[in-house]
C-alpha cells in the first residue's frame, strides 16, 4: 500500500477545542498555547471563530487573539465564520484565510443552523465572494459527510453536488468532516474516492472525530486514497455540542505518533504538542481524550 511521504496536520484545538469549554480560557493563555503549537511545527492553526459572543462566549476575544499573535509567516492562521458579518470581522484582523462550514444533511442543517442544505450553500457562496473581495482564501467545510443520526445517512449524491459546486469556485480546499464520528475505513475509502473524482485539483482535507474509537483507522484509510491533509486537535479537545455524543477530534499527538512510526513526515514535534496538552489538562482539571500526551 502506497502512503504519502508527508502529511500536513491542521491544528483546530484553539477553535474547535476551546469554543465550548465551560471554564473561561484567558486570552493570554490562548496566545501562549497557539504560539507553542506553532513552535511545535504545526503549519496551519484554526485559532478562533467569529461568532456572536452571546452564543459562544469563549470566542468573544477572537479579534484580540488574532491581532495579538505575531505571525512570522511560518504558519497560516485561520478563523471560522458562519455568516457575512463573521467574514467582515475576520477581514478586519488581517487574516488571509477564512473557514466556512455548511451542512450536508437536511435534518442536521435544520436542527443546527435553521437552514436547508441549499440555503446554507447559497449563503456560503456569498461568503466566499466577500472573502475574495477582502483578499482572503476560503476553505469550505462540509459537515456530517459520513453520517448524522446513523452511519451513511447523509446522501452522497448531495455531497457530490456540493463538492462540484464549490470546487468550481476554486476554494483553497474542501474539508470533509466526520462530525459525529460515524465513519469507518470502508466508508472513508468509498466516499473520499467518489469526492476526489468530482473535486478535480481542489485539495481534500479530512476532519475526523474519534467518537467510536475509529479515528486513527480512518486516517490510514484516508491516506490509502491519497489524502495528505488532516485536521487534528491537541489532546483530543473538541466535539460538536449541537450533536449528542459527538466527542472530541482525533488527537494531534496520537496522529503524529502513528505517522512517525509509519515513517511518514509531518514536521511536528510530538513532545512539544504533548506539553501543550498537559498544560491544558492541568488548566481544565480533567483528563483529555488523547493518549500519547500521557505517555511521552
Amino acid at each position: 500500500m502506497k502512503y504519502p511521504d508527508r502529511v500536513q496536520i491542521g491544528e483546530v484545538g484553539p477553535r474547535d477545542g476551546f469554543q465550548f469549554e465551560p471554564k473561561f480560557i484567558p486570552t493570554t493563555f490562548k496566545l501562549e498555547l497557539i504560539g507553542d503549537l506553532a513552535a511545535a511545527g504545526l503549519q496551519r492553526i484554526q485559532a478562533v471563530s467569529f461568532v456572536h459572543p452571546e452564543r459562544v462566549p469563549q470566542m468573544a476575544d477572537a479579534e484580540n487573539v488574532i491581532t495579538s499573535l505575531r505571525n512570522s509567516g511560518a504558519y497560516t492562521l485561520s478563523g471560522l465564520a458562519l455568516n457575512e458579518r463573521g467574514v467582515e470581522r475576520a477581514a478586519a484582523t488581517g487574516l488571509t484565510q477564512i473557514d466556512i462550514s455548511i451542512a450536508t444533511n437536511e435534518i442536521h442543517g435544520r436542527e443546527n443552523a435553521g437552514m436547508s442544505v441549499d440555503e446554507g450553500a447559497s449563503r456560503a457562496v456569498m461568503m466566499i465572494a466577500l472573502a475574495r473581495k477582502h483578499g482572503m482564501e476560503a476553505q469550505l467545510g462540509l459537515q456530517t459527510v459520513f453520517g448524522y443520526a446513523s452511519p451513511g445517512d447523509t446522501d452522497l449524491d448531495l455531497v457530490l453536488r456540493l463538492v462540484e459546486r464549490f470546487a468550481a469556485l476554486e476554494v483553497e480546499s474542501i474539508s470533509l468532516a466526520d462530525s459525529t464520528g460515524m465513519a469507518n475505513p470502508v466508508m472513508i475509502r468509498e466516499r473520499v474516492s467518489a469526492i476526489q473524482e468530482i473535486a478535480g485539483g481542489v485539495p481534500i482535507v479530512l476532519h475526523l472525530h474519534d467518537t467510536r474509537g475509529l479515528g486513527l483507522a480512518n486516517v490510514v484509510a484516508g491516506m490509502e486514497t491519497g489524502i495528505d491533509r488532516f485536521d487534528t486537535s491537541f489532546g483530543g479537545l473538541g466535539g460538536c455540542p449541537f450533536i449528542e455524543g459527538a466527542t472530541g477530534n482525533i488527537a494531534t499527538e496520537d496522529v503524529v505518533y502513528m505517522l512517525d512510526e509509519m515513517g511518514i513526515e509531518t514536521g511536528v514535534d510530538l513532545l512539544k504538542v504533548a506539553e501543550c496538552s498537559r498544560r491544558m489538562e492541568t488548566f481544565l482539571d480533567r483528563p483529555l481524550t488523547g493518549k500519547m500526551y500521557r505517555l511521552v
